[in-house]
């Protein structure tokens, strides 16, 4: 990956974002981070809340369900995850739901996944049964952007894209982004006399340990200049000190499809993520087996993500006249413990083994928890992550908010 992006930078002429370095590391086909590995739990990089415990799975699929019967209960409904990781959520989701049998006959499982790996991954976590699709197994999914499946464990059709854009919209639909958010790019930005200057990726010189550095352009670039005031314009007044801006324009964009989709569809979205309702001015990290590495340290070897901006997402959804209210911000602490986490957990408690008590216990803990995220490994989720909802501006506000 590091020759791969030094050869960019040198067919570029010259310094490339940091938004483009991002997406390359993460995404590039033949050598992206996401692409062609397990990324998640104790073997991985990083370990997310669906990995913890059953119990956030479970909590998500109660407001799933409660937000289906707002809707009036519709004989189909679409749920659509963005960047399902191993499919945990979705498979704690459909197990916890089963047992309302009209609820899990409309489910329509859609999931948004680019790396043919993960979505081997996913097909054994949802238990997806090859028997039932003919020539569509798990080693074909790369090869057909629409392969079908059944999932065992609810019966529901489960169905990959390679994008959002590609989910049809036959339906309501229930989108749900865990940690999607903070894998998508961002750009830097930063205040000089010049202007807004942006961060930029570029080669480092020959006795520098590292393959690349990071450099200030000379003057604003394109994408300084589209947004930087979009982003302070709709900020409270007093933001004109600032001096560095993190905006994720791909993020942006997807909060406005989210916010459209939900309009002319109708359904709702459910946004976790660890971030704050306002920008950040440089948030960008990379985590290498539970730990803080460099951001150009061995490209491609780490995971990179940003805290999200929430105040951004809200904008970009309710921005253009869009027919949506957004609901929220609250902490995950919130969210899980209105929908009922304690009262599930001690009924799991009731009838578990005392190595199986321990392991619910420690893992409702770091799902309310209120430590901030002080380490790659995180100690307590229930602050630091956020939940903000999507849904048709009459609708009825959903549960937890």
């Amino acid at each position: 990956m590091a020759r791969h992006i030094k050869a960019l930078i040198r067919f570029r002429g010259g310094p490339i974002t940091l938004a483009e370095y991002m997406s390359e590391v993460l995404t590039n086909p033949t050598a992206g981070y996401y692409m062609h590995r397990d990324v998640f739990g104790g073997q991985g990089d990083f370990t997310t809340s669906p990995e913890v415990s059953q119990l956030f799975g479970e909590m998500v699929g109660i407001w799933c369900l409660t937000v289906w019967q707002q809707l009036g209960q519709p004989r189909k409904l679409r749920l659509v995850e963005l960047g399902p990781g191993r499919g945990t959520l979705m498979a704690d989701l459909l197990r916890g739901t089963a047992v309302f049998q009209q609820f899990a006959k409309a489910v329509h499982v859609d999931l948004v996944e680019v790396s043919t790996a993960m979505r081997d991954l996913q097909w054994g976590t949802l238990r997806c049964e090859e028997r039932l699709l003919g020539d569509v197994g798990p080693s074909l999914l790369g090869q057909d952007p629409h392969p079908t499946a059944v999932s065992a464990i609810s019966g529901a059709q489960v169905r990959w894209h390679h994008s959002l854009d590609e989910v049809p919209s036959d339906a309501p639909a229930i989108y749900l982004a865990h940690e999607f958010f903070d894998a998508l790019p961002v750009h830097q930005f930063q205040r000089t006399e010049r202007g807004w200057c942006e961060r930029l990726v570029d080669l480092a010189s020959p006795d520098s340990p590292l393959h690349l550095r990071l450099v200030l352009s000379p003057g604003p670039t394109p994408a300084s200049q589209l947004l930087v005031e979009r982003r302070l314009s709709s900020l409270p007044a007093g933001t004109e000190s600032r001096s560095q801006l993190e905006v994720s324009p791909q993020g942006m964009a997807t909060a406005a499809e989210l916010s459209q989709r939900v309009a002319q569809h109708g359904g709702a979205a459910l946004i976790v993520d660890y971030g704050q309702e306002g920008p950040y001015a440089a948030s960008l990290q990379a985590i290498r087996s539970h730990k803080f590495v460099s951001l150009l340290e061995q490209p491609g070897k780490a995971d990179l993500s940003a805290r999200v901006d929430f105040g951004a997402l809200r904008s970009a959804a309710e921005g253009r006249g869009a027919e949506v209210a957004c609901h929220g911000l609250i902490t995950q602490a919130q969210f899980l413990q209105s929908l009922g986490i304690q009262a599930r957990l001690e009924s799991l408690l009731q009838r578990a083994s005392p190595p199986e008590a321990e392991m619910l216990q420690q893992g409702y803990m770091r799902l309310v928890g209120g430590k901030g995220r002080t380490s790659a490994d995180e100690e307590g989720m229930g602050e630091s992550y956020k939940a903000l909802a999507i849904t048709c501006r009459d609708a009825d506000i959903p549960v937890a908010f």
